[in-house]
């Protein structure tokens, strides 16, 4: 990663900064890797290292570094500063218990899917996302379904995931017309599946959560491996899953009509 250039003037120090905590959130533990990820001098990388950990934003683990517990105070403030979370907290607990799978709540960040809550079913399906973790749009159920409202974003959206993503998947996924028409399908039924688009094994069903602006706001999802979601399990949960979805949407302000 360049240092960064774009900036207002009189904040370069400030950037340099988030550009460290950005490189040791993406895996840089050391101050080598972190020269190289961050494209700024040793000695101020050191410089700034040094003042990120007294300020608790890093820690020193092991002889290297890691996020430290200023960041986590900080990004609990952020998460309990959107209403989102909160709101939907008692209506994904019990959607869980009924389900006994995995349940997601995401936003859109950028040109990713931000996952808010994580509730792990009782199955003992392990799956790579966790709260805080992005993955694609065009790959997931959540993401898919914070799309169904933006079909000007289909087609360039999952060109730009098909480009930067390299995870095997258990079937082929067909070309940008056959997803554009999967997403319009999708957009009629008020819902959206990941036929591990994003997993191997691993399917899920997801509905889009509305504010009062009547704006997709939010999505969650109902995810099990693929002998607990077969085709007709996954048509039944539809309703399930969008009944929950506009049970927090009623909650965020939405209302029909």
């Amino acid at each position: 990663m360049a240092a960064p250039t774009d900036i207002p003037p009189g904040t370069q120090t400030l950037a340099r900064g988030l550009a460290v905590i950005r490189a040791v959130a993406d895996g840089a533990g050391d101050l080598r890797t972190l020269v190289e990820h961050t494209g700024l001098g040793r000695s101020t990388t050191h410089r700034l290292v040094q003042l990120l950990v007294r300020e608790d934003f890093l820690r020193h683990v092991d002889g290297g570094y890691r996020l430290g517990p200023a960041l986590i105070e900080l990004g609990f403030k952020a998460l309990h500063g959107n209403p989102l979370p909160v709101v939907a907290r008692p209506v994904l607990e019990e959607l869980s218990a009924q389900v006994q799978d995995t349940v997601h709540l995401g936003v859109v960040d950028g040109d990713s899917v931000l996952y808010l809550e994580k509730l792990p079913g009782s199955r003992g399906a392990e799956m790579r996302s966790r709260v805080g973790h992005r993955m694609p749009l065009t790959r997931t159920g959540v993401g898919m379904a914070l799309l169904l409202d933006s079909p000007d974003r289909w087609s360039d959206t999952y060109v730009a995931d098909e480009d930067r993503v390299t995870v095997p998947l258990a079937g082929k996924r067909g070309d940008v017309a056959e997803f554009c028409a999967r997403m319009a399908g999708y957009a009629k039924m008020g819902a959206a599946m990941d036929l591990e688009d994003n997993e191997p094994g691993i399917r899920c069903v997801a509905a889009p959560v509305r504010d009062a602006s009547k704006a997709i706001v939010g999505a969650i999802s109902v995810s099990a491996t693929r002998p607990y979601m077969p085709a007709a399990r996954m048509r039944g949960l539809v309703p399930v899953v969008r009944r929950a979805a506009g049970r927090i949407s009623s909650a965020m302000g939405y209302r029909d009509g």
